[in-house]
């Protein structure tokens, strides 16, 4: 991207603080044409031509990327030149990008007039969600108050001048999300190599060719159905040591990460940025510091959530999680990771845990699951293909990571109107 940048030096005081001299103040009712509710689609489909993703909390956030799908007909449209506002509940005040999908129920849409860029009113909403969110209305579920959100006072530049802040900034937002989508698809291929090797058994079939450069066509039967000849069944405790984390009260900052089950159970890799710190002593830090390729795996509500630590901060884990270290030389951290992620043992845990309203289990339920011990060279030859899939997923988290914090220094300079974006040339944008 080629940009051209100048520092601001004249600036006149607002409501909203200092803003130059030529940008103006407008209420958001001057700015929008409309703010309108969802409703409880109908009519789901799973498949079928002109269909919407259903946008929740949790899809917008990108914590999950499986939603249900309805027609056009079935709720509220969103597009993507339109801003998203979480309506109700304990977050509400939450603000998203527009995206083309059906509206929540417990979401509303905001659509801006034609002269205000809705990338730029996005990012000055977004930048103040704080004050949406401390507004919030209702004495048993938190709402959006429409009439304090319509009187919210805008910092209100030339709409050209929005067009070049929204462009700068977005073109970090697209670099992020063009490395989690690289990333989502490493794992997928992580995960297929898995099922086709340990699950399915292909390249170990008759009509299979061979990871190892052989076939295996001899199969026997066991506990988990047939496995190739010479493979075997055991139980977890007789090849991982556990350990419970660590009690502790998560902190805004200190020195030392506290991995919780909120940090791993909707993701495949571990965003450090979003983990809190602890207070710790020197000894508990001994005991609990989690090393590279730790293995953890949560024992309450999402039980049986597992994440694999990988160039980790100086962080330790909560108690809510397990500690799994293989005690057998032949038990690669990667090769117990996608064992433990796998249908074979998570259909043991789910129907292992107890408690209707909230699942838990412990470390010996854990422990009494099953895992297949293949060939000691087949399992090298997995671990070598999955740690040079899941170097390039690290590679590009840390990237993000960068990339976001470059955006988060960007983004109160450019709103605000403290660096001014005199140029942008689109030609130089990839």
């Amino acid at each position: 991207m080629s940009l051209k940048f100048t520092s601001e030096t004249h600036f006149k005081k607002t409501e909203i603080g200092e803003i130059p001299k030529d940008w103006e103040v407008k209420i958001l009712e001057k700015i929008i044409t409309e703010i309108k509710k969802g409703i409880k689609p109908k009519k789901h489909q799973t498949q079928g031509k002109d269909l919407f993703p259903y946008l929740s909390a949790e899809y917008l956030r990108g914590e999950t990327s499986e939603t249900t799908y309805f027609p056009e007909s079935s709720g509220i449209i969103v597009s993507e030149k339109e801003i998203i506002v979480l309506w109700d509940g304990s977050n509400a005040g939450e603000i998203f990008k527009g995206l083309q999908g059906i509206l929540s129920s417990t979401m509303a849409k905001l659509t801006p007039n034609k002269d205000t860029n809705p990338l730029f009113l996005f990012y000055q909403l977004k930048i103040r969600e704080d004050e949406f969110r401390d507004t919030t209305t209702g004495t048993g579920i938190p709402h959006v108050d429409k009439q304090n959100l319509l009187l919210k006072e805008i910092i209100y530049p030339s709409p050209p001048e929005q067009s070049r802040i929204a462009k700068v900034l977005s073109w970090f937002d697209d670099l992020i999300e063009n490395k989690k989508r690289q990333n989502e698809i490493l794992e997928k291929t992580a995960m297929a190599i898995f099922k086709s090797w340990f699950i399915d058994f292909e390249p170990f079939s008759a009509k299979g060719g061979s990871a190892t450069g052989r076939k295996d066509s001899e199969f026997v039967d066991s506990e988990l159905g047939r496995i190739p000849k010479g493979w075997e069944v055991r139980e977890l405790r007789r090849v991982v040591n556990t350990q419970y984390g660590l009690t502790a009260s998560s902190e805004d900052i200190g020195d030392t990460k506290l991995l919780r089950i909120t940090d791993i159970n909707k993701t495949f890799v571990i965003d450090w940025d979003n983990v809190p710190y602890c207070n710790i002593a020197e000894d508990k830090l001994l005991k609990y510091e989690l090393k590279d390729k730790d293995i953890v795996i949560s024992r309450i509500a999402d039980i049986g959530k597992v994440a694999i630590i990988e160039d980790p901060p100086k962080s330790v884990f909560a108690s809510y999680l397990i500690r799994l270290k293989p005690k057998l030389n032949k038990i690669t951290p990667y090769y117990l990771y996608y064992w433990l992620k796998s249908p074979s043992y998570q259909e043991y845990i789910e129907g292992a845990a107890e408690g209707s309203t909230r699942q838990n289990t412990n470390a010996e339920v854990i422990k009494s699951g099953p895992i297949l011990i293949p060939d000691e060279k087949v399992i090298r030859e997995f671990e070598k293909i999955a740690e040079n899939i899941r170097s390039k997923i690290i590679l590009n988290q840390k990237q993000i990571m960068i990339l976001r914090k470059i955006r988060d220094t960007l983004l109160p300079l450019l709103v605000f109107g403290k660096l001014r974006v005199e140029e942008v040339d689109d030609a130089k944008i990839n």
